[in-house]
């Protein structure tokens, strides 16, 4: 049974499921739902606790297979963990999970961890049984737009909020700006304010004041900050991306393709082929296929040879040569591309903003 990670705390009050598995790539968020799945189980009396890693290919399974059918020495009840840091158990490991969850006992409650997983992995029969055992947690990363929120909720929870209006937005706006993509940053500046600051209204110049920039940049959030027309969002992750030390050479890439797939749609919808088609032939999908969907029939030829040669030349100059009408450094190169796409995919008016910019 898959559950959202706002459902944990209901679902356990209704009782104890056998077994438990959580899964995703954001830290603290797996590690709060399985310290609220630990802090259940010792207060329904599963007192002895034994934890497994599984590293390597040649990981032994007969202990744990052993551990849930062996009778406890010190309690009643035991809680067994499970953790697979790489997601990929192996043949072994998966013949052994399905065989451990065929077996479950009632005096025992077990949780598996593991990191994000793919596709073939949530369909394998491995996964499956883990599924059918028991309840499944997925923790999602907090995206960008929600991040505002998220924090609202956070300093509810510690009895602190910031102002009604304009302020209150824009000091949770500030706050998200300097913790995207490092929740577990997040976290600790939260817990900061809340050691700062008494319960209560907390004032922007007090969040300006005491948070610091902990912020942690992907280059494919920037590609959907870029297609979505955020350009301040563009140029401050473009600087993080800069000093985080990330290569020149991965934003061109990331940029390019997103040039390559917009004209690679626009000329199926030219030759009259339906926008979903279009975008599968393009390997469009995700977050990005509802930014193209609004793009792509609003751009034309001019918009897309100009974006073409433009990320010609900035891969020039990312890999060292100059050109007399661009800037000389890579990362100056990348953020007249950038805005380049932000101009042209938003439809106002060409690129010459951009250029400008």
């Amino acid at each position: 049974m898959q559950i959202r990670a706002e459902a944990l705390a209901a679902q356990l009050a209704k009782g104890l499921k056998p077994i438990y598995t959580v899964h995703g790539d954001e830290p603290l968020l797996a590690q709060e739902a399985a310290d609220t799945i630990r802090a259940a189980a010792r207060a329904q009396g599963y007192g002895e606790r034994k934890v497994f890693i599984v590293a390597g290919a040649y990981f032994d399974w007969g202990p744990v297979l052993g551990a849930a059918q062996a009778m406890s020495l010190f309690a009643e009840r035991q809680f067994i963990e499970i953790r697979i840091p790489s997601g990929k158990p192996g043949k072994d490991g998966s013949e052994a999970l399905q065989r451990y969850c065929e077996r479950l006992p009632e005096d025992v409650v077990t949780l598996v961890t593991l990191p994000r997983l793919d596709k073939t992995q949530l369909s394998s029969a491995w996964f499956s049984a883990l599924d059918g055992a028991g309840v499944t947690l997925k923790v999602e990363p907090v995206e960008r737009r929600a991040l505002p929120q998220w924090i609202a909720q956070r300093l509810a929870a510690q009895g602190q909020r910031v102002s009604e209006g304009e302020e209150g937005q824009r000091a949770l706006a500030f706050f998200a700006d300097r913790v995207e993509g490092n929740l577990l940053a997040a976290h600790q500046e939260l817990q900061k304010l809340a050691l700062l600051y008494p319960q209560g209204e907390i004032a922007l110049a007090q969040i300006e004041s005491a948070v610091l920039n902990v912020a942690r940049y992907d280059v494919f959030k920037l590609s959907e900050a870029v297609l979505a027309g955020q350009v301040p969002r563009v140029l401050r992750m473009l600087e993080g991306l800069e000093a985080e030390g990330e290569a020149a050479v991965l934003v061109h890439w990331t940029l390019a393709e997103d040039v390559r797939a917009l004209k690679k749609v626009r000329d199926a919808l030219d030759a009259g082929k339906p926008l979903p088609m279009a975008l599968r032939e393009a390997r469009v999908w995700g977050n990005k296929e509802r930014l193209f969907e609004r793009i792509a029939p609003g751009l034309n030829d001019q918009n897309l040879a100009s974006l073409v040669a433009a990320a010609q030349i900035c891969d020039g100059i990312v890999k060292g040569l100059r050109h007399p009408e661009w800037p000389l450094d890579a990362w100056g190169a990348l953020r007249r591309l950038a805005l380049m796409l932000v101009e042209a995919t938003q439809a106002r008016g060409g690129i010459k903003l951009a250029l400008q910019a």
